[in-house]
């Protein structure tokens, strides 16, 4: 299946130096400490006796002076982000290694005399694709400023060549990873010819009949565990975000005959109820083992289902294909239909599987009529109090529970939520000292995993689409589409979002006065569309809506018509 292909995904570079912050004497030898967690190599510095052999292993998890590999599963034996050098007794030398790179905070470094183990023995390189940086956002809590820190740290470190999961452990192309970061990364970054040509690499891993493994690059592994639609969906969304918020149809037009394929496959495997449930669910679920989720997988896969055939049957459209949009919609609408026969209850509003996960991706992903989703989401808020108001879900609950919450005007609970200092929650990564996202949600004493993943980056996306506003091409069929729509929240006192979109600059800041909210709006000339205000404020005039001009903006919750 291979074939010979230009590489033209952009280089990898350095994108910056560190110095230890700390260098820890312990039984082995010595423990540097580089403040953050990162990827990349090392520059070692030694003026070393002929023959001295120095050992250099790399880690993310200290506990006190020892370095611990265990969240990484390496054995006593492996040599795993391992190096070694042995100096040839010369002068001083310098040394950094070739064909490979680590994830690490910490480097154990044995071998060396004491007044060897100085701060200028080892430099921590930080390398990535050379991705522009896109995407801005802060505001007044330094919590939720230090969780999108650690989320564009953790996208930066996952971009070696094509996404990654993690680059201390597995470096691998899980798809799902991908998939659920797509949107903030776009926000964040500029990753779209890198996609690109990671999709290329998907599609040729594709089987004949439409079947796609759980990781792309794969040595036939991953097709008979670690996919399925929660994973496989990498296929239809990295074309569908990199279109919305690119405009470049022609990552459409090559993914359009995979896509059918995959469809057709999606076909076969529905069961004798038309529903779904094949491959991995609600990964990770906060506090419990990763695969021990609560949300039954004939939920999440169904509705995902849905999801593709939807996002497939836009696609079609946009590229004119209107066979292969009806194919797309009769998918979508029959599992839809299915859904809600066998996997809801009406007169509760209760989705099969009374969690947060199956209550929030119903609501998000068009499960309910509208009629019918203040009772469902009155239940999700039910499902939210009962665990004390923490998030209680996996990665794909996780994805979508803020969002909902906000679409239906709770965004100071989302809020609190996210930033709240106890497990589990982004908050409390922060306080446990965190520099990127997690891969779980894992209590105090726990066992941690890999602590460089960015599948929870979503939450970076929130940020700018609610607290900063900025709601790019909505409806996905308008590149020159920009709705502006802070959400005010009581907890901050002022947030700040930009981005440059393919028309220009975009900028959105707005602080909180002493009568109101001061809004100050910069968007590109071509772009066009509205400010809309949340429901309790309105302009000067009285009104809570006005189209779309640069300006400053004052905002007041009197006199709205």
């Amino acid at each position: 299946r291979g074939e010979t292909r230009l590489c033209e995904v952009e280089p990898i570079v350095v994108r910056s130096t560190r110095s230890p912050v700390n260098i820890i004497k312990n039984d082995e030898g010595w423990l540097y400490d580089f403040g953050v967690n990162t990827a990349g190599i090392f520059r070692l510095n030694i003026d070393g006796d002929e023959g001295q052999q120095v050992d250099l292993l790399f880690g993310e998890v200290r506990e006190g002076d020892r370095l611990v590999l265990d969240n990484i599963h390496c054995g006593p034996d492996d040599r795993f982000q391992e190096d070694r050098y042995i100096c040839n007794g010369k002068g001083p030398a310098t040394y950094s290694p070739h064909f490979t790179y680590h994830g690490y905070q910490y480097a154990q470094v044995n071998g060396l005399r004491d007044d060897q183990a100085v701060p200028e023995l080892l430099t921590c390189i930080e390398m990535s694709c050379d991705i522009p940086t896109i995407g801005e956002f802060s505001c007044s809590d330094t919590v939720i400023n230090r969780v999108q820190e650690a989320t564009l740290r953790s996208d930066i470190c996952n971009f070696y060549h094509f996404p990654t999961d993690c680059p201390q452990r597995e470096k691998n192309g899980w798809t799902a990873d991908a998939s659920l970061s797509a949107e903030q990364v776009l926000l964040n970054l500029k990753p779209e010819n890198c996609y690109r040509i990671w999709l290329h690499n998907i599609y040729k891993a594709m089987h004949d009949d439409g079947q796609l493994p759980g990781i792309v690059p794969t040595d036939r592994w991953g097709y008979h565990w670690g996919n399925g639609p929660a994973w496989d969906n990498v296929l239809v969304l990295l074309p569908y975000y990199t279109y919305r918020y690119r405009g470049d149809r022609r990552i459409l037009e090559e993914a359009a005959t995979p896509i059918l394929r995959y469809l057709q496959y999606l076909y076969t495997r529905l069961d004798e109820n038309e529903l779904m449930c094949i491959g991995l669910g609600d990964w990770n679920h906060a506090g419990r083992r990763c695969d021990q989720y609560e949300a039954p997988l004939i939920v999440t896969d169904s509705i995902l289902t849905v999801e593709i055939a939807e996002k497939a049957a836009f696609i079609y459209r946009v590229l004119g294909m209107s066979a292969q949009e009806q194919f797309a919609a009769t998918l979508a609408t029959t599992v839809r239909n299915a859904f809600r026969r066998h996997l809801i209850d009406f007169e509760t509003g209760i989705v099969h599987g009374n969690c947060q996960t199956c209550q929030a991706m119903a609501l998000h992903y068009g499960m309910f009529e509208a009629e019918e989703k203040p009772l469902a989401f009155n239940y999700l808020l039910k499902l939210v109090e009962r665990a004390d108001n923490h998030l209680d879900a996996g990665v794909l609950g996780g994805r979508v529970l803020f969002r909902v919450l906000a679409d239906f005007g709770m965004t100071e609970l989302a809020y609190h939520m996210i930033v709240r200092p106890d497990f589990p929650s982004y908050g409390n990564w922060i306080a446990r000292g965190a520099t990127t996202l997690w891969e779980t949600f894992y209590p105090e004493g726990g066992t941690p995993s890999s602590l460089n993943h960015c599948f929870w980056g979503d939450i970076s996306a929130w940020f700018y689409i609610y607290l900063g506003g900025i709601r790019l091409n909505p409806d996905g069929d308008d590149i020159h589409r920009l709705d502006i729509a802070p959400v005010f929240i009581e907890s901050l006192t002022y947030a700040k979002a930009s981005h440059r979109s393919v028309d220009g600059d975009i900028a959105v800041c707005w602080e909180r006065t002493e009568d109101g909210v001061r809004l100050e709006v910069t968007a590109p000339n071509a772009a066009h569309g509205s400010i809309l205000l949340p429901t309790e404020y309105c302009f000067e005039n009285g009104a809570r809506q006005v189209p779309l001009s640069c300006g400053v903006y004052h905002c007041h919750k009197e006199s709205c018509v």
